[in-house]
């Protein structure tokens, strides 16, 4: 990690209740051997859990806890501290305090600080794996998501609890490098991305369809990630319910077909193509424009081909850099290096599925594979945090593509 990535930075680090409250120590430590100046904010419920001295000695600076501490209210210091600051970091940020941000409650010093600050928002979340899975919890992510708030995290393993699963605060050392890689140069500024997410429903009748368990989350994730990098990004979204990230164009569709029109119609004016979504590969063929009733036999459907989007794409005069991905219940890398080579990628993403792995999962773990026998493997970890990796390394083999050519 660069030591002096947050030279001149103002960090007011807001440290919620929770057990990993004494992390926050040394993340206040990390911070200063960045270059960062910090200043820290506890909430009532941190201070049970950790000290206000121990903050003040390590960043050199007076803590503050509370709304009504006369002495630092009198010049107005809430309203101070938010002008101050150039990044506000929560770490850990518990449940609670998430949803109170989301919902913009002002009910104590950290809150009124970030809704009367013009500073970035980061947070980095830390809760017991169920409470982070809970649809309010991510309802509430998402919420701050849409308006541009960064989450670093969670991390998976472990927790104080007993339980394993996601929700483990990142160590220090990965959020300040987190914090590093949001405020500096974004690696893939001028370039446009397009990413396909989601499942497509091939409908039988007007009721029913074929569809598959593909929640989408990875590629909203992929499409995140290229944002928060610079590029411009348009998303091809299908049936599901995802809040789009902030800061780029998303395109709706249902079917394989439309999908591959979507796809189609803008792939040759970008210059890396995403293919994240699970497309159906049979649809009816022939949907019935009625409800089909029970016969008390069996209900037999003729089944055709989807278009291939990928092999349409590669062959196109002006293809963009092209990424695949390879669900596999077995034979995982045997697969995925043979679909690489059929379809003419430049990179695939394999993963497994299946038992609890990849698809309606908050977490994955990524194979990648590339021409010339190319490999890395990505362990599991939260979606989000495999999605920054994987745009990462697309950022490098692009641009290792255009110096050969």
């Amino acid at each position: 990690m660069n030591v002096q990535g947050l030279t001149g930075a103002r960090v007011l680090l807001g440290v919620s209740g929770g057990i990993a409250a004494y992390k926050a120590a040394e993340l206040v430590r990390r911070l200063g051997d960045a270059g960062a100046e910090v200043r820290v904010v506890l909430t009532a419920n941190a201070a049970r859990f950790v000290t206000a001295l121990t903050f003040q000695a390590l960043s050199g600076n007076p803590v503050r806890s509370s709304l009504w501490d006369e002495s630092a209210e009198a010049a107005m210091s809430h309203i101070e501290l938010a002008r101050w600051a150039d990044e506000v970091l929560i770490a850990p940020a518990s449940a609670d305090c998430i949803a109170r941000l989301a919902h913009g409650h002002a009910d104590d010093l950290l809150t009124t600080i970030c809704l009367a600050s013009a500073a970035a928002v980061s947070v980095a979340p830390a809760m017991n794996q169920q409470m982070w899975a809970h649809a309010a919890t991510q309802a509430n992510l998402a919420l701050l998501r849409e308006r541009g708030v960064r989450v670093f995290g969670p991390g998976s393993g472990s927790q104080a609890c007993g339980d394993i699963g996601a929700g483990r605060l990142l160590e220090a050392g990965a959020i300040v490098a987190e914090l590093i890689a949001a405020r500096g140069p974004r690696a893939l500024a001028g370039l446009n991305f397009l990413v396909s997410a989601g499942p497509t429903y091939e409908d039988i009748d007007p009721v029913r369809f074929i569809g598959n368990r593909s929640s989408g989350r990875m590629g909203f994730a992929i499409a995140e990630a290229a944002a928060q990098q610079g590029a411009a990004v348009t998303l091809i979204a299908g049936p599901v319910a995802l809040a789009t990230p902030a800061g780029m164009t998303r395109v709706d569709v249902r079917s394989a077909r439309e999908m591959r029109d979507a796809v189609l119609a803008q792939a040759a004016r970008n210059d890396v193509f995403v293919s994240a979504a699970a497309v159906a590969d049979f649809r009816p063929q022939i949907m019935a424009p009625q409800k089909l009733k029970k016969t008390g036999g069996a209900l037999e459907l003729s089944l055709v081909q989807n278009p291939d989007i990928l092999a349409e794409v590669a062959a196109l005069p002006q293809r963009p850099f092209l990424v695949g991905f390879a669900a596999e219940t077995e034979n995982v890398e045997e697969y995925a290096r043979a679909k690489l080579e059929r379809k003419r990628l430049d990179l695939i993403a394999a993963n497994q599925v299946g038992a609890g792995l990849g698809f309606e999962q908050g977490d994955n773990a990524l194979l990648l594979l590339w021409p010339g026998g190319g490999r890395e493997q990505l362990a599991r970890a939260d979606k989000r945090d495999l999605a920054r990796r994987l745009v990462a390394r697309i950022g490098e083999q692009w641009r290792a593509a255009r110096e050969h050519t």
